[in-house]
């Protein structure tokens, strides 16, 4: 499995796919993101529609969530509406937005 990392310094207007990778994002991008697993670092921030099967946020997102697992950790702050089998969130975490579990 390949892991991409976008860095802090990094800014991507455009959709991203990777499809068989994750996908780590410490910097910003704009756009939608398809991978097997994405993650939103503390100092990323995610403005679109993200598609994958485990997506961890410690960082910002606004649009969509689909995926099998979702995590929100402590100071994610997460504007989307969201569609996962599993839902774990710290304690901290803000999520607001539809949320549809389907467990």
């Amino acid at each position: 499995m390949t892991k991409s990392v976008i860095e802090e310094d990094l800014i991507i207007d455009g959709n991203i796919t990777s499809k068989d990778g994750d996908i780590d994002v410490k910097g910003r991008v704009k756009g939608d993101i398809s991978a097997k697993g994405v993650s939103v670092s503390s100092n990323g921030e995610v403005t679109g529609a993200i598609s994958a099967g485990a997506v961890r946020i410690q960082g910002r997102h606004t649009g969509q969530i689909e995926c099998t697992e979702l995590a929100l950790e402590k100071n994610a702050e997460v504007k989307a509406d969201v569609k996962a089998q599993t839902l774990s969130s710290e304690k901290g975490a803000r999520l607001v937005g539809k949320v549809q579990i389907t467990g």
